[in-house]
């Protein structure tokens, strides 16, 4: 390996990642590093700026690597993708160039993630977000819609996997009656956690609050359609951590205009950043927040600690947590 490379750290919003690890490492063993802090416009933008280096270090899914732009890199050689997957990264092609992914799995907890996700669903059911803005605008409890007490509610959970399952928890906390589905649940499992096991649709069109913990898959794009939507209580406020494309977006906002539901609660889109003047940006029956499950400093100290660590190993010669092994037979 040549005695000086060039590291990349993509999408550094909060501008944090330098303070998150011990970065010296690397540098006292020849990796200059660069931090973008930007999103890029488009594939070609991104090609033409991380065409010089070596190694890149990616955060979660912020920036999509398809084929495309692997293609377009020509001094790629390693990369690591905090998190144990990403569906916007063509593993597949970059295995096709002999590049090996490292990951940073498993994390600490998953409670940011679910706190976050209950944050939502609790400032939706008293319409929290609207109230911030009048109070700031001089108004009161004019145009504050949402009034709900989660106790006695029913909470449907799409999803009953370690961050459902935790949701579930700080539900029936709050006395709230929890029902789940998803493709693979069983009425066993669900019992286990201390939940009922439904169809989808009874769970749709009887929950007054529904929660998706789903991962994106071939499976679950567009799980929650128009139709889906229509068997939803009009009082129905639904929340997504999960990930954008699990809904149908064009028709949840189709159903948040038409009074189809009640309210959403939104931390992740089908493109993120959300562009300005998208129209969820829009309608004042929807809390937004910029994707923040994870975004906490515990989860970036580990995913950057991480990072230097899997660098570290590349570097050996013995690269760990592959997520495409079958490049070492390259």
């Amino acid at each position: 390996m040549p005695q000086t490379m060039k590291l990349a750290l993509l999408d550094d919003y909060q501008k944090v990642a330098l303070k998150m690890a011990d970065w010296d490492r690397l540098r006292s063993r020849g990796i200059d590093i660069t931090v973008f802090h930007e999103p890029f416009a488009s594939v070609d933008d991104a090609a033409q700026k991380l065409a010089p280096f070596d190694i890149l270090g990616l955060l979660r899914e912020r920036t999509a690597f398809p084929r495309a732009l692997i293609e377009k890199l020509p001094n790629l050689k390693f990369m690591v993708l905090t998190g144990a997957r990403a569906a916007s990264l063509d593993d597949k092609a970059a295995t096709e160039r002999g590049i090996p992914i490292s990951t940073t799995p498993g994390g600490t907890s998953n409670a940011p993630t679910a706190e976050l996700g209950w944050a939502l669903l609790m400032s939706c059911a008293r319409d929290l977000a609207k109230a911030e803005r009048l109070m700031r605008s001089g108004g009161w409890h004019d145009g504050i819609r949402q009034m709900n007490v989660l106790e006695g509610k029913r909470l449907g959970i799409l999803g009953l996997g370690k961050l459902g399952s935790r949701i579930a928890g700080y539900a029936k906390a709050f006395g709230m009656d929890v029902v789940a589905w998803s493709q693979n649940l069983t009425a066993e499992k669900a019992a286990s956690i201390g939940v009922k096991h439904v169809t989808k649709d009874e769970l749709l069109s009887t929950s007054d609050f529904i929660s998706i913990h789903l991962a994106l898959s071939d499976r679950t794009r567009g799980l929650i359609g128009a139709a889906d939507l229509a068997k939803m209580k009009k009082t129905a406020i639904l929340i997504n951590t999960s990930r954008g494309p699990i809904v149908d977006e064009a028709a949840l906002i189709a159903a948040l205009q038409n009074g189809t539901i009640a309210h959403a609660g939104l931390d992740v889109y089908d493109k993120e950043p959300l562009p300005a003047g998208h129209p969820l940006t829009k309608l004042d029956n929807v809390t937004l927040v910029p994707h923040l499950g994870y975004v906490v400093e515990d989860s970036y100290r580990y995913f950057y600690e991480g990072t230097v660590k899997d660098i570290e190993a590349w570097l050996d010669g013995s690269p760990i947590n592959l997520l495409n092994p079958d490049v070492l037979k390259k």
